[in-house]
């Protein structure tokens, strides 16, 4: 796993390398390595993998026309070399990156199409003053780009690309609006308007200041209904098995993360049939004031014992000095998926020992696995209650509840249905996944009239996926939010927290459940047998039973989330009124005191829930000190352990 950087322009300026490209340091600190022609620059920094001694980038082609830097992994790599040798390319690395740039050389942009693995790359051709730029399919590997006087940037973060004093950081308005309705900036946007994510699944090619931006790959949802539960169960498990196989390539020691869920003891268990060595596990709990809070260690140590793996753990503990900055500095705008807390150590102690970890990150979008999917299925039932009790008494009734004193969501996902449930699919859906209350919406920003436009802009964005023609359904709406949730939560929150955390200790982590071939199966199973009998991963869990202990398939989901709703009445509650005290948010003026006063009081009382709203608002103001106010340096130094 690496960090990539390049500036392209046909008056390029002598500019410092190594100085922009040492910001990704953590990315890659085993090797690093620079081209610079006058018409482009390009810097890599490397963590050796593949071809530990031979892999240096840039890698050029035979006669030097063309060269690339690489992000990421391609797991069929040695069968595409052999089939390059056999149409007379030469090789003179043993690595997946140079076999990356022969492809090129022979399919052109379509060599995307060949690769199955992980990826963000750039090859420079000299000879027609070319840049082409990838994305893998589902953005495990983020590629961020922008344009800028006549300069064309791109990098693995937007750190490198801000290197550049002159750089604007002007705030973009719609991001903002995204933020504070998901908690994450989907793609394109970010939180500057000069820079965007490259979509998953899309290249972009520049030439003389030219972009042009082409997909090559998305899924489709055409449930085959021809074939019973044991087809999809033995064609997953094949394909599931080959996918973690092949993610056990790998020069340096190698482990998983083991949640103490379904998806990552599945991965575990497998790995244990087919890894030639014992394997090594990395386990994640929480200490402070939690309340009832559900930790899964337990679950965890039954997996580690049943494959007698090499089991670790860790404690986190909450402490507010410093824990903010850490996250935004790794992000580089603001980002409130709280498990980038336990996603952090637990990468700290998976690097202490190994330097690749597999994870079974995306078993919850490909089997079901998320509340509010069962939120779907309960729809078509409570709609058919008459709206006035609907409205005037369920609702009613449910809004008065106070939220549960263990920090639990039980009653706060009961007043999201209720509130969104009868809307169209589309619109609950929404509901279902945004972070501000509909009633705080209209008094949320200092400026609502104007917010409120950026906000529609952003359902739209949300509702055109939901909406797309690649879901082919006629019973009921739940692939479309499947297709929602990979097309926009997996790639700008879940993988996003996978990618920063992992890569800021120098850790590559592999997902198994997101090899595209596997995801194309599932798109092909119907949305029922995920889910039946209101049971998530109803399919799933009869496909790895033999592999798991009963007790780890049946105990409730918790996630791999802290326990932040406990943490901010408690041990955050000092740090959180400090932060967002009103002569902070009076810097910029975006948000309305009066009512995050309100927020936070309806948090502290029990009376709402707002534990992911409160973190957003503490992340935003924390990036807006360090990226607007006070302009740092943002050279990423090493966060303090």
């Amino acid at each position: 796993m690496c960090g990539i950087f390049g500036i392209a322009s046909s008056k390029l300026k002598p500019l410092s390398l190594t100085k922009i490209t040492d910001t990704l340091s953590h990315r890659g600190p085993d090797d690093h390595g620079f081209y610079n022609d006058g018409y482009v620059a390009l810097g890599h920094r490397r963590l050796s993998i593949i071809d530990v001694d031979g892999g240096h980038q840039p890698i050029f082609n035979e006669d030097r026309s063309k060269c690339i830097i690489f992000n990421g992994e391609i797991y069929n790599f040695l069968k595409l070399r052999d089939e390059l040798l056999s149409k007379g390319h030469c090789f003179s690395t043993k690595s997946d990156t140079e076999t990356i740039l022969h492809a090129y050389e022979e399919w052109g942009e379509d060599c995307v199409k060949y690769f199955r693995g992980m990826f963000a790359f750039a090859i420079w051709n000299a000879r027609e003053k070319t840049l082409f730029l990838a994305r893998d399919r589902l953005g495990i590997k983020p590629l961020f780009y922008a344009e800028y006087k006549g300069r064309f940037y791109f990098a693995s973060e937007m750190k490198a690309i801000l290197e550049d004093q002159v750089f604007p950081r002007d705030l973009d308005e719609m991001a903002l609006a995204c933020y504070f309705t998901l908690s994450y900036i989907p793609a394109p946007f970010t939180i500057f308007t000069g820079i965007r994510k490259l979509l998953p699944g899309h290249t972009l090619t520049w030439k003389e200041g030219a972009i042009r931006i082409r997909k090559y790959w998305d899924l489709y949802f055409m449930p085959d209904r021809g074939k019973d539960e044991n087809y999809f169960i033995e064609s997953f498990m094949e394909l599931l098995q080959e996918s973690v196989k092949m993610r056990l390539m790998s020069e340096v020691p190698l482990g998983a993360f083991l949640s103490g869920g379904i998806d990552s003891s599945a991965i575990v268990a497998l790995m244990s049939r087919v890894s030639p060595s014992t394997v090594n596990t990395f386990c994640m709990g929480f200490g402070g004031n939690t309340g009832g809070y559900l930790d899964e260690r337990e679950y965890a140590r039954m997996v580690a014992e049943r494959y007698s793996t090499n089991h670790r753990e860790f404690e986190v503990v909450p402490k507010p000095e410093g824990l903010v900055e850490k996250i935004v500095r790794a992000f580089d705008e603001p980002f409130a998926d709280d498990s980038t807390i336990p996603s952090y150590f637990v990468s700290k102690i998976a690097r202490e020992n190994v330097t690749v970890a597999l994870s079974g990150l995306g078993g919850d979008e490909a089997f079901a696995g998320y509340e509010r999917y069962l939120g779907f299925g309960l729809r078509n039932v409570y709609n058919r209650i008459p709206k006035f009790l609907r409205e005037k008494v369920i609702q009613h009734s449910i809004e008065r509840l106070p939220e549960r004193s263990d920090g639990h969501y039980t009653v706060n996902h009961m007043k999201r249905f209720v509130r969104s449930a009868s809307w169209d699919a589309g619109l609950a859906y929404l509901g279902y996944i945004s972070i501000l209350n509909p009633n705080l919406r209209e008094s949320f920003f200092s400026n609502p009239e104007k917010f409120n436009r950026y906000y529609r802009s952003c359902r739209d964005l949300i509702l055109d996926y939901f909406n797309s023609p690649n879901v082919v359904e006629s019973k009921g709406s739940l692939n479309r939010a499947f297709y929602c949730d990979i097309k926009i939560y997996l790639p700008d929150d879940i993988l996003a927290v996978t990618d920063r955390m992992s890569m800021h200790h120098s850790l590559e982590v592999r997902v198994p459940f997101l090899d595209h071939k596997l995801l194309e199966l599932c798109a092909t199973i119907p949305s029922e047998t995920k889910i039946k009998w209101f049971q998530k991963k109803f399919l799933l869990k009869k496909a790895v039973k033999s592999l798991l202990p009963k007790k780890v398939i049946e105990h409730r989901k918790q996630g791999f989330v802290g326990p932040m709703a406990q943490w901010l009445k408690k041990d955050l509650k000092t740090y959180t009124l400090e932060t967002l005290s009103e002569k902070n948010l009076k810097k910029h003026d975006l948000l309305n005191y009066k009512t995050i006063q309100r927020i936070l009081n309806e948090h502290f009382s029990g009376k709402e829930i707002h534990d992911t709203l409160i973190w957003s608002i503490l992340i935003f103001q924390t990036w807006y000190d360090l990226y607007i106010e006070k302009k740092v340096d943002n050279h990423s130094p090493e966060l303090n352990h």
